[in-house]
C-alpha cells in the first residue's frame, strides 16, 4: 500500500526547479502538436528563440507583452497569499483603462504635470472598487469570491461597452465604439525610441520589489501569510481577519487596475472594448507559475510573454498555428500543478503490518 504524507522540509532548489522542469516538461509536450502538423520542432523553436531574441525590437515586444502580465500576476499572486481567490482582474483591468480615458481625455482642466500622476492614481482605484462587493460579499455572507469576481468580469465588460458606446465614445469616430484618446501629457513615455515598451514596465517592476519586500519583512506581510495559512488560528492571534482580506483586496484590484492604466496610457492611447486578449485570466497562471512569488511573477510573466511572441513569429515563418502558446502555456500550469503537490506531500509505501494496524 502506498500514502500520501506532507513534507516536513523543502529545499530552495526544488521549489525553484519545480517551475523550470515544467517549463522544459511542457515544450516537449508541444512537440508533438508540431510533429502532428508536419513541423520540424527544433526548427520551430528555433524560430520562435528568433522571435524573441532576434532583435531589439523583437525583445521589446517581450517586455510590452510581459508588463500587463506583471500587473495582473500581481495581482492575482497578493489575494491568493491571503486564500481570497481574486479571478476579476479581467474587469478590474477595464474599470482602470476605463478611469484612464475618461480623466486622460481632457474631461478636467488639469495641469500637465499632474495629469498621469492623476491617471494612474485614479486608475488604480476604479480597479480596487472592482473587489469591493465581492470582499463585502464574501465577509459579510460567506458568498464564493471566485463565483463573484468571474461574474463581474462579464458585467463590468458590458459596462464598459454601454459607455463606449454612450458617454465616452469619441465623436470623431464615426460611430465606432472607442473612447476620445488620452491627451499626450497622460501618456506613458516611451522607454525606447520608435518602440512600443514604455514605463509602464518600470511601474510594474518597482510594484514587485514593493510586494516581495514587504510579503518578507513588514508586519503587514506577516499577516497577510498568517490569514492565508489558517484564518481561525490567525483570528484567535488577535488578527483583523476581515480588515486584512478587504486591504488585500483592494490592494490586489487596484493592480489589476494599472494594467488597464498601462495598455491605453502606454500603448493605445484610447479604450476599446477588446482591449485586452484575457490578460487577466493569464495574469493568474502568471501568479501560479511564479508559485505566488512577487518576484517569481516578474520571470513567469516573461516567460509566458516570450511564448507567445515566439509563437506568432513561428506562425508566420512556418505556417503553425499561433494557438500553440496557449498550449504551452496550459501545459506549464498543468506541470506546476503536479509539480507543487509532489512538493509539499511525498508518496511513501506503508508496510503491510502498519496499515493493519
Amino acid at each position: 500500500m502506498i500514502r500520501i504524507e506532507p513534507r516536513q522540509t523543502q529545499s530552495r532548489a526544488f521549489a525553484v526547479g519545480v517551475p523550470i522542469l515544467s517549463a522544459v516538461i511542457a515544450l516537449a509536450f508541444a512537440a508533438i502538436p508540431l510533429l502532428a502538423a508536419g513541423a520540424n520542432p527544433i526548427q520551430a523553436y528555433g524560430e520562435m528563440y528568433k522571435g524573441v531574441f532576434g532583435s531589439v525590437f523583437a525583445f521589446s515586444e517581450v517586455l510590452t507583452r510581459a508588463t500587463p502580465l506583471i500587473f495582473t500576476g500581481l495581482a492575482a499572486a497578493l489575494a491568493f497569499r491571503a486564500k481570497l481567490w481574486n479571478i476579476g482582474a479581467e474587469g478590474q483591468l477595464y474599470l482602470g483603462a476605463m478611469a484612464a480615458v475618461a480623466i486622460g481625455s481632457g474631461v478636467l482642466d488639469v495641469p500637465g504635470l499632474l495629469l498621469l500622476p492623476l491617471i494612474v492614481v485614479l486608475g488604480a482605484a476604479a480597479g480596487a472598487a472592482g473587489m469591493v462587493a465581492p470582499t463585502y460579499l464574501k465577509t459579510r455572507f460567506g458568498a464564493d469570491e471566485v463565483v463573484t469576481t468571474l461574474l463581474l468580469n462579464f458585467i463590468i465588460l458590458i459596462f464598459v461597452q454601454m459607455m463606449l458606446e454612450g458617454p465616452l465614445q469619441d465623436p470623431m469616430s464615426l460611430g465606432w465604439p472607442q473612447s476620445a484618446p488620452i491627451l499626450d501629457q497622460g501618456m506613458l513615455p516611451p522607454l525606447i525610441e520608435r518602440m512600443r515598451v514604455h514605463s509602464g514596465l518600470i511601474l510594474a517592476l518597482i510594484l514587485a520589489g514593493l510586494a516581495q519586500f514587504m510579503l518578507a519583512r513588514s508586519v503587514w506581510g506577516f499577516r497577510l501569510r498568517a490569514v492565508g495559512e489558517n484564518a481561525a488560528a490567525a483570528r484567535h492571534a488577535g488578527i483583523n481577519v476581515k480588515r486584512s482580506l478587504f486591504g488585500v483586496a483592494i490592494l490586489s484590484g487596484g493592480v489589476a487596475g494599472l494594467a488597464g492604466v498601462s495598455e491605453v496610457a502606454g500603448l493605445k492611447g484610447y479604450l476599446t472594448s477588446d482591449l485586452s486578449p484575457g490578460f487577466g485570466y493569464t495574469g493568474i497562471v502568471v501568479a501560479m507559475l511564479a508559485g505566488l512569488s512577487p518576484a517569481g511573477v516578474v520571470i513567469a510573466a516573461l516567460f509566458i510573454a516570450s511564448v507567445f511572441v515566439g509563437a506568432d513569429s513561428m506562425s508566420r515563418a512556418m505556417g503553425v498555428s499561433s494557438f500553440l502558446a496557449d498550449l504551452v502555456v496550459s501545459v506549464s500550469l498543468l506541470c506546476v500543478l503536479v509539480g507543487s503537490f509532489f512538493a509539499r506531500y511525498r508518496v511513501v509505501r506503508a508496510s503491510t503490518t502498519r496499515a493493519a494496524s
